[in-house]
């Protein structure tokens, strides 16, 4: 009987982490595809309040040790005590150093995006600056390891960086649901409306998104602002209300008719059902793996104005399957949110194609490919 080929995968977060983004659900939609094509995955990330030590989730066995600063101890322990056929180092700023204990022969590189600009809008001095100039450095660690990415965007960043292109696998997204056939399309607002769904952080352009907003008002004066996701209130007060406060826009909650409205976090059908019924989602980032929230708008009738960034591009085809604007441009980015309320034909072709290029991610696409890398490595 032919034995199962073992994968140990090292994480700085997993499936169940409160702080769980895209890249933890990419991961464990995959691994647990990997899974039922017979292999054998120990995903080893670590602890957080609340969680268990150890327990297996659709499969894939999550193991949890330490903190963010003793985790690669422990991942080093637990691998010299266990039989691995590969190690997979994914990266999300924390990386496990795999390099320096890991033989090359078992090393897998896997990274969502390059953080870069993103250290001066999350940090501050000094970790900014050292973070900037470390992270390629850092990188060049792995530039002869088998790697895998989730966008073209990254992968030419890592060649960039003197990675090998024959040895840089790029994996398609998924979506977290089948794509909506056109008759589950919400009717769209009477008014004109944009939304924005995901975290408020200053790297997200959540604010640009606003600024934009207000140009639209001044030709719009009916037009709606949805944001959508865990409200961080100190940055709504400190920075969203005094951006709206200078252009006397209002702010309020669902149940008040006002010109923005925070949402908060809602559920999958209601985050998709605003999404529907909005004229476009806002994803004004500054870099990205890929931007699923562009993807799962598209899926229910609704293209995205997105800046012509890292990985967000890649998820609108450059520009085919959705807006892309100039990076920062906030000019830019009203002028095409007036546009597509001012041009309803060019906007339906856009929202067609949109839908075609995104309908056609699926996790089993994912999935397969991640199996056929591994299959090669083998």
């Amino acid at each position: 009987m032919t034995r199962k080929k073992r994968l140990l995968f090292l994480s700085w977060r997993d499936i169940h982490h409160p702080k769980k983004g895209g890249a933890e659900l990419f991961t464990h939609e995959m691994l647990k595809r990997a899974v039922h094509a017979g292999y054998e995955i120990v995903h080893f990330s670590p602890m957080f309040d609340g969680a268990k030590e150890e327990e297996r989730i659709d499969g894939v066995l999550y193991k949890r040790e330490g903190s963010l600063t003793t985790v690669i101890h422990y991942a080093r322990k637990y691998y010299r005590a266990n039989t691995f056929d590969f190690v997979v180092d994914q990266c999300n700023t924390h990386r496990f150093l795999t390099k320096f204990w890991v033989p090359s022969n078992q090393r897998v590189f896997f990274i969502h995006q390059l953080t870069r600009e993103i250290w001066f809008y999350n940090s501050k001095f000094p970790v900014n600056v050292i973070g900037y100039l470390l992270e390629p450095l850092l990188l060049k660690l792995n530039k002869n390891d088998l790697t895998m990415t989730v966008s073209n965007s990254t992968r030419e960043n890592l060649l960039d960086l003197g990675f090998q292109r024959q040895k840089v696998k790029v994996l398609p997204e998924g979506l977290d649901f089948e794509p909506w056939s056109k008759e589950m399309f919400y009717e769209k607002e009477a008014s004109p409306t944009f939304v924005y769904v995901g975290r408020m952080v200053p790297y997200k352009g959540i604010d640009d998104a606003l600024k934009a907003f207000i140009e639209v008002k001044k030709n719009l004066p009916d037009a709606k602002l949805w944001i959508i996701g865990k409200p961080d209130m100190q940055y709504v007060q400190t920075v969203l209300g005094e951006i709206s406060n200078q252009a006397h826009l209002t702010i309020g909650n669902a149940n008040e008719n006002k010109d923005v409205t925070l949402f908060g976090f809602v559920n999958e059908e209601e985050k998709l059902q605003y999404m529907s019924r909005a004229h476009a989602l806002l994803f004004p980032s500054l870099r990205e793996g890929w931007g699923l929230t562009i993807s799962e708008a598209a899926v229910v009738g609704t293209p995205s104005i997105v800046y012509n960034t890292y990985g967000v591009k890649d998820a609108v085809d450059n520009g085919k399957a959705g807006y892309l604007v100039p990076k920062k441009d906030i000019k830019a980015l009203s002028q095409t949110m007036l546009s597509i309320i001012r041009n309803p034909h060019e906007y339906e072709i856009k929202r067609q194609q949109a839908y075609d290029f995104s309908k056609r991610l699926h996790w089993n696409h994912t999935g397969n490919e991640f199996i056929n890398f591994m299959r090669e490595l083998s």
